[in-house]
């Protein structure tokens, strides 16, 4: 990879500053990641989270990893390159990304000069996330976000194309090299940024050697005590002392979208791309929701979510899909006929675990837990309008003259149950009482 810096006024091309640097082509990239450092994955995530069309970005990255895309210009604000079809058309593609103001650059060259592990990381080609946290902190956004990335093309495309997405993927590569190209994309080149902070680094010099002279022309007492510090029992005594947490970010509306395993290479043997994008999606969904539930009133005091066994969560996956391609996989990887597993799916929904463990599991209940059940049974009616049931094993009473049965749980709960083309299936929510239950599904009531 080449670089230069073109200096001067005028020239076609050049940013408002004059800076510009053209990157030489690079050789196809077969067989490696196109962004190996965070800075230019987060580069190609504003890309992939903007684009509408992901077929043109599949397409584009195999342009780009193929080499044709020709050298890179970079200017502020705009990216641009030629890039070639496959059958030799030429299409000059550009992207355009916004620069920062003039004050957002004075708040991030002031942030840059308090610390100098920001320069020294700068200046061994290195953007730590802090710096850009920091930045961030002062309302300087130097990565791109969804949306920033604006594609113009010569081949007349509205959104984003082949051809500008195989730019951005070869740029990706750059910015793994040196993230000054994605300053000079935000407006400012390398030697102006240094030179810049030179300038308010000695100028920063200068005020604290003025501070320190004015304390020091105090009297010997003050002079004394400014050098004695703190003591150090006071600052044993408040190790433990903490400032309040910051208050917690806005809970994000709906899961972020989960890394596309979409690649050229086809995966490892036994690796399933497919199942494995699914169940990144599922994570994603879960985790918002344990977020959400985290943030809510009163979360210390509930309970904890009894780990799931394979099979439970084979269920929950099925109930929450709805792809019956997905169901067929699930039911076979658990050993369930499908039929086995719309019930299971059912109960789920019904009330999740403790649900499917009414369905599956035959439990014979406690001598006491049984003769409170019949007691709850017999007093859910009056006189005359108790319907007639029939005890059964593992708790299950089922109405006479009617495909209803009800099922007392280790929850201490009814469950309504409905044979349908001859299968018991859960058939609503729990109740509290065997008449309540019942009523649910329009027995008994």
């Amino acid at each position: 990879m080449t670089g230069t810096d073109s200096g001067g006024a005028g020239g076609a091309g050049r940013g408002t500053d004059g800076n510009e640097r053209t990157f030489a082509a690079l050789p196809p990239a077969q067989g490696r990641a196109f962004a190996q450092t965070w800075w230019g994955r987060a580069w190609l995530k504003a890309l992939e989270d903007t684009a509408l069309d992901l077929g043109q970005l599949k397409k584009g990255r195999k342009q780009a990893r193929d080499g044709a895309v020709g050298a890179v210009s970079v200017r502020p604000g705009r990216i641009t390159a030629v890039v070639r079809d496959r059958d030799g058309t030429a299409h000059r593609s550009d992207v355009l990304l916004q620069q920062l103001s003039t004050e957002e650059w004075d708040r991030f060259l002031d942030m840059v000069v308090e610390r100098a592990g920001h320069i020294a990381a700068l200046l061994d080609r290195d953007m730590p996330p802090h710096l850009v946290e920091e930045a961030a902190s002062a309302g300087v956004e130097l990565l791109p976000g969804i949306g920033d990335l604006e594609p113009e093309c010569a081949c007349d495309a509205w959104d984003l194309c082949l051809h500008t997405a195989a730019l951005c993927y070869q740029v990706a590569r750059l910015l793994d090299e040196d993230p000054f190209v994605l300053l000079l994309m935000r407006g400012r080149g390398e030697r102006q940024l240094l030179d810049e902070l030179q300038v308010r680094s000695a100028r920063a010099a200068r005020t604290r050697r003025g501070e320190d002279a004015g304390e020091g022309s105090g009297s010997g007492d003050e002079a004394a005590d400014g050098a004695a510090g703190i003591r150090a029992d006071e600052a044993f005594a408040a190790r433990d002392i903490l400032p309040p947490l910051p208050p917690p970010p806005p809970v994000p509306q709906e899961p972020g979208l989960p890394p596309s395993l979409d690649t050229e290479a086809a995966p490892p043997p036994g690796i399933d791309a497919d199942a494995l994008e699914f169940l990144a999606a599922d994570a994603a969904g879960r985790a918002l929701r344990l977020l959400v539930d985290a943030l809510s009133a009163g979360h210390e005091r509930q309970p904890l979510d009894r780990e799931l066994t394979p099979g439970q969560d084979a269920v929950r996956l099925a109930a929450s899909c709805g792809d019956p391609l997905i169901a067929v996989r699930l039911a076979e990887g658990t050993g369930r006929q499908r039929a086995e597993l719309d019930l299971a799916v059912e109960a789920w929904r019904h009330g999740g675990a403790a649900a499917l463990a009414v369905l599956e599991e035959e439990w014979q209940p406690e001598p006491e837990a049984l003769a409170r059940a019949k007691a709850d049974l017999a007093g859910a009616w009056d006189d005359g309008e108790r319907p007639q049931v029939r005890a059964g094993v593992a708790g299950r009473w089922t109405v006479v003259g009617a495909d209803v049965q009800l099922r007392y749980g280790r929850d201490g709960r009814w469950w309504p149950y409905r044979k349908v083309r001859g299968r018991w299936g859960a058939a609503g929510p729990s109740a509290a009482d065997p008449a309540s239950a019942l009523a649910g599904v329009g027995a008994g009531a």
